[in-house]
């Protein structure tokens, strides 16, 4: 299974880093911090290189605002440094669930899991 693991980490990056990643992590990569979905963000030792190694799956949305802010050098500092301020209003961040069971499916949807039968409709039955 060793090997298997191996060959799939070489040819694909949706299971998590591939080989390269991990050798220029470890080569170059200064680790920053985590988040709260395990994901660990890196930078280079000159800090003009940022990257993440997701935990799990490879997903752009799983990376909070705060996080993607540092990633994209909107701001110096990484959150675990200089905490953002977040206003009492906000929703905590939400990963993209299209897809999943937890996507939104709005009334009458057919992928609501119990449809409600119509209450003023009679099924008609021949005499």
């Amino acid at each position: 299974m060793g090997i298997l693991n191996t060959l799939l980490r070489a040819v694909t990056w949706w299971n998590g880093q591939t080989l390269n990643t991990q050798l220029f992590t470890w080569r170059k990569g200064v680790k920053v911090g985590e988040d709260d979905a395990g994901n660990t963000f890196y930078k280079t030792a000159d800090g003009k290189r940022r990257w993440v190694i997701y935990n799990g799956e490879a997903e752009a949305s799983r990376v909070s605002p705060d996080w993607h802010g540092w990633l994209h050098h909107t701001w110096d500092e990484p959150p675990t440094d200089a905490p953002i301020a977040h206003k009492s209003w906000e929703k905590p961040h939400q990963p993209n669930l299209t897809g999943t069971a937890m996507a939104y499916a709005p009334q009458g949807s057919l992928r609501q899991a119990k449809p409600q039968a119509h209450q003023d409709y009679e099924a008609w039955t021949p005499e």
